[in-house]
């Protein structure tokens, strides 16, 4: 007997942050694993098929139009990463 793959839908947290006025939405698929770790020379960012597709979702929210420079969301091991990983920022900055 084979079963059949379950298609349920994925469970998420989302976050509204402000912005200059702008809310902007930042959504976690339920089982997202995101962790960084700082090797000294470079950074790594490791993450299961969910946690690359949050990460996805928060850099496309960032990049979004009317979203100002300056508008950042910062992920830590008590807030979005796993534990023991090194602080990230993720910010828009659109000077060169």
């Amino acid at each position: 007997m084979t079963s059949e793959p379950s298609y349920a839908p994925v469970e998420s947290t989302h976050v509204t942050a402000a912005a200059d006025g702008a809310a902007l939405v930042f959504t976690w698929d339920a089982d997202a694993r995101i962790e960084v770790r700082n090797l000294g020379g470079e950074v790594v960012i490791e993450a299961n098929a969910a946690g690359l597709r949050t990460l996805a979702g928060h850099l496309l929210v960032l990049a979004g139009d009317g979203v100002h420079d300056g508008a950042h969301l910062h992920l830590e091991d008590s807030n979005g990463l796993e534990d023991g990983s090194v602080g990230l920022v993720l910010e828009r900055c659109d000077d060169e």
